[in-house]
């Protein structure tokens, strides 16, 4: 009998809940946000779309108890921090936008890295079955 790993299950829930989600709204951003609308279309284009559909792709196989869906979440995890983190310290410091998509994106890379280090621990990849 395998050994239970504490928040596995919820973070895999939450990681296809909130991937599927963040398609509809990296749209949104597109089309109503009238700032930065070249450093929006690219970053959604190039990191965005990708990031989300490479993080379902990767929680169905955490559901599915695939030891090669924590490298694949390792992967997309890394990908959302590369995105935003940076466009989101340029929103801040540019457009003071700490309460709008500023503030949300520098939340999210920030829950983004507690995401990494917990995924990256070595329980992940010992107790999983192929």
């Amino acid at each position: 009998m395998r050994e239970r790993i504490l928040g596995y299950w919820a973070l895999s829930w939450v990681g296809l809940i909130s991937n599927i989600v963040a398609l509809p709204v990296i749209a949104l951003v597109i089309i109503n946000g009238p700032d930065l609308k070249v450093a929006n279309i690219t970053l959604a284009i190039s990191l965005g779309w990708p990031a989300a559909i490479v993080g379902i792709v990767s929680s169905s196989a955490l559901l599915a108890e695939r030891k090669w869906g924590v490298i694949l979440t390792i992967i997309s995890l890394s990908m959302v921090i590369t995105g935003s983190l940076p466009y989101s310290i340029v929103r801040l410091i540019n457009l003071k936008d700490f309460i709008g998509l500023g503030g949300l994106l520098f939340l999210t890379s920030l829950l983004s890295v507690l995401a990494l280090i917990y995924w990256c621990l070595p329980n992940h990849r010992k107790k999983l079955r192929f």
